[in-house]
């Protein structure tokens, strides 16, 4: 009887063993966004996933667990058990096709730069990381300038403007409360910090920014943030704000002493440097202070296909369950071609015009990922209009470039090969 009991429990412990969990990420999936968050949640248990690049939208495998189950059903996750057999099936499928296999094994912690007072809803990203329930700590100037980078893996950019021109909102909302508001805060961290305007602040909180994706950090910037932190950079030897932000002139040869050098993407734009021009440079593709005549209903961008056993790092931050995405305007929309630098690579690309919308490089050890436009859901946001519901959007592929970002860190990575 005690023999029986032990044969038993042994096949029904490698019935268990053999059987994983998957978490679809094609057109199946109920919830992309929060499966983001369950993944996150079981790394942060101490759990191994298996990430199956290009595997039905870029889908997790987990071995089974039957909280695991429970957990997807109370988020509204579409999960499936997996027999060895249909294991066998999978790892088939993946062998003879354009996938891979991830290995992710450690939650990143994460930061988002950003004023203390701003809402989740006034970025894409903390709308998406508190809908999917991911955990992050918001840090601003003062804790960047006390060497706190450090304590994390991932860090986000809000739409914040690092060349030290509000955002380039004088002509529109220099009245304004908040803008006041604004101007009156960030005056007061530069005096205390020994600073002589919010510019140079701001332009030390890029450089200290920069340091920290050297010395092996990875961030993603959407909109503005790209832009005026890659500006902020190149312009470190020189005064591009004009007098009503800092009191003093622009250094006539601003342009000429632009260091591209020491920017991480772009190159040879110009500048815009009147406050009344709503735009930071050529970079910014189309134009915001032009029309854009395009339109909702024609605009789109393509992701590239890359090779999932050759090239993981821009295979992973391209999964997917479509491939042709709806734009989304911003302060910075895109990335005029002319203008990116020759190693930095282009994920997702309008076909038509020459506009990068979504783009990847490397610094020393680490990495950065910048994503024109400011919600992928809102085509044209302006300041003060109501948040986005991701719960009517939690199939948004475009907040899916942003959530595969928060994953990368944690994976097990090959070098690069093309």
């Amino acid at each position: 009887m005690l023999k029986k009991n032990i044969i038993t429990i042994t096949i029904l412990l490698n019935f268990l063993l053999s059987q994983k969990i998957l978490i679809p990420m094609d057109n199946t999936q109920n919830d992309h966004l929060k499966s983001y968050g369950l993944v996150y949640s079981i790394l942060l248990k101490g759990n191994n996933i298996d990430w199956l690049l290009n595997y039905k939208g870029g889908s997790f495998l987990v071995d089974y667990k039957n909280e695991i189950l429970q957990e997807s059903k109370l988020r509204g996750i579409t999960v499936s058990t997996v027999d060895a057999a249909t294991l066998n099936q999978i790892y088939q499928d993946i062998e003879n096709n354009n996938m891979d296999i991830v290995l992710l094994e450690k939650a990143p912690k994460i930061a988002v730069y950003s004023p203390k007072d701003k809402q989740p809803w006034d970025d894409a990203v903390t709308l998406a990381l508190t809908y999917a329930e991911v955990d992050y700590e918001t840090i601003f100037d003062y804790e960047v300038l006390d060497g706190e980078l450090s304590k994390y893996d991932w860090l986000h950019l809000h739409h914040e403007d690092f060349t030290g021109q509000y955002g380039k909102f004088y002509r529109s909302f220099r009245n304004a409360s908040w803008y006041k508001e604004q101007e009156n805060k960030f005056n007061q961290i530069a005096s205390s910090r020994g600073f002589k305007s919010v510019h140079e602040l701001k332009k030390n909180i890029a450089l200290n920014i920069k340091n920290y994706i050297i010395n092996g950090g990875f961030i993603f910037a959407m909109c503005s943030a790209t832009d005026s932190f890659d500006i902020a950079l190149a312009s470190l030897e020189t005064d591009i704000a004009a007098s009503v932000f800092d009191g003093t002139p622009i250094d006539p040869n601003y342009q000429s002493k632009l260091n591209f050098k020491n920017s991480l993407a772009f190159e040879n734009y110009q500048l815009y440097t009147d406050p009344y021009i709503y735009e930071y440079s050529t970079i910014d593709y189309p134009p915001s202070h032009l029309p854009n005549t395009k339109g909702a209903e024609a605009d789109y961008f393509t992701l590239f296909e890359f090779s999932a056993k050759w090239d993981q790092v821009p295979t992973m931050l391209t999964q997917n369950h479509v491939t042709v995405i709806n734009g989304f305007m911003g302060q910075t929309t895109g990335y005029n071609k002319d203008f990116i630098k020759k190693h930095i690579v282009i994920m997702g690309e309008d076909v038509v015009n020459n506009q990068a919308k979504y783009i990847h490089g490397n610094v020393g050890k680490g990495t950065f990922t910048f994503l024109g436009g400011h919600d992928p859901e809102d085509y044209k946001h302006f300041v003060g209009d109501p948040h986005t519901d991701l719960s009517l959007h939690r199939n948004s592929p475009g907040y899916r470039l942003i959530l595969n970002n928060i994953l990368f860190p944690a994976a097990k990575k090959k070098k690069r090969k093309t």
